[in-house]
C-alpha cells in the first residue's frame, strides 16, 4: 500500500490519536513499571495496528526490540518456521544459546512482533514474510501456534521478566480472498476474540466514520468529505485502503 503502510516509528508523520489509540497508550503504559505482560493489538487490515504500536511506544518512550523474520517459501513447514524465529532472533541479537537469547530481550521494556515479523515481504521483495505463509497454509498454519505455547510453557520463568506484544493476525483465504481470523468473519471472529481474551491482554484497533474522516484528512487536506464517505462505503473504515484509493482516484 506504498507510502500508507507504516513499517517503522519514523514513518508516523501524519498520526491522528483516536480512542482506540488511547486504549492501547493505556496498555502500554504498564509495560514501564510491570514484566510478564502479554498483549495481542487487533484489527482489520488496514486501520493500522502498527502505526498506533509505534506511535504509541515512542509517546511512553518504551525501548523496544521488535523480531524479524524473512521466509524463503510459502510452503516451509511449521515446525521449521518456528525454528527460523528463534534462529533469526539470536542471530539479531548475536547470541547463540537460549539462556542468552531471554537474558538479553529482558533488558527490554518490550519485545514486538509487528511488521518486521509480518510483512518483511513489504520491506524485503525478495523474503516471505509470515503474514504471507499464514495465508497460503490458512488452518494448516496452527501447529505453530502450538510450537510457541510449547515453548512459552518450557521457559515460563523466562518470560515473567518479558513483555511481550504482538500485532496479531491470522489470515485466511476464503471465497478467494484474504481475511483476518479476528476481525472480518462476524460471530466466528467475536468467538476467537472471546478465547484470546482468555489469556491475554488484547486491544483492538477500529475506527469511528469521523475518527476514519480525520485520519485520511491528515494525508489529503484537501479532499472532499463525500469523496472519503465513499471510501468508507467501499472500505469500511480502513484508512490506508481508503488512502490508497484515493490516490489511485478510484473513489
Amino acid at each position: 500500500m506504498g507510502n500508507f503502510k507504516i513499517n517503522c516509528r519514523d514513518d508516523n508523520q501524519n498520526f491522528i490519536p483516536t480512542q482506540s489509540y488511547h486504549e492501547l497508550l493505556r496498555s502500554f503504559s504498564k509495560l514501564k513499571k510491570q514484566r510478564g505482560l502479554i498483549l495481542h493489538v487487533v484489527g482489520a487490515p488496514g486501520v493500522g495496528k502498527s502505526a498506533n504500536i509505534y506511535q504509541a511506544s515512542a509517546e511512553i518512550g518504551l525501548e523496544v526490540y521488535e523480531a524479524g523474520l524473512s521466509l524463503d517459501s510459502e510452503n516451509v513447514q511449521p515446525r521449521r518456521v518456528f525454528e527460523l524465529t528463534l534462529e533469526s532472533v539470536k542471530k539479531d541479537l548475536g547470541v547463540k544459546s537460549d539462556q542468552a537469547l531471554y537474558r538479553k530481550l529482558k533488558e527490554f521494556d518490550m519485545v514486538l512482533f509487528a511488521d518486521l515479523f509480518h510483512d518483511s515481504h513489504l520491506i524485503n521483495m525478495d523474503a516471505v514474510g509470515f503474514s504471507q505463509w499464514s495465508a497460503n497454509k490458512g488452518w494448516g498454519a496452527f501447529p505453530y501456534y502450538w510450537y510457541c505455547l510449547k515453548e512459552y510453557l518450557k521457559q515460563k520463568n523466562e518470560f515473567k521478566d518479558l513483555n511481550v506484544v504482538f500485532q496479531t493476525s491470522w489470515g485466511l483465504r476464503l471465497g478467494g480472498r484474504k481475511r483476518d481470523l479476528f476481525t472480518e468473519l462476524g460471530i466466528i471472529s467475536r468467538i476467537s476474540l472471546f478465547l484470546l481474551k482468555i489469556s491475554f491482554q488484547v486491544v483492538e484497533i477500529s475506527y469511528s466514520p469521523l475518527e476514519t474522516i480525520n485520519i485520511v484528512k491528515s494525508h489529503f487536506h484537501n479532499v472532499e468529505e463525500d469523496r472519503i464517505k465513499k471510501g468508507i462505503a467501499l472500505y469500511h473504515c480502513k484508512p490506508r485502503f481508503i488512502c490508497e484509493a484515493l490516490k489511485t482516484e478510484k473513489v
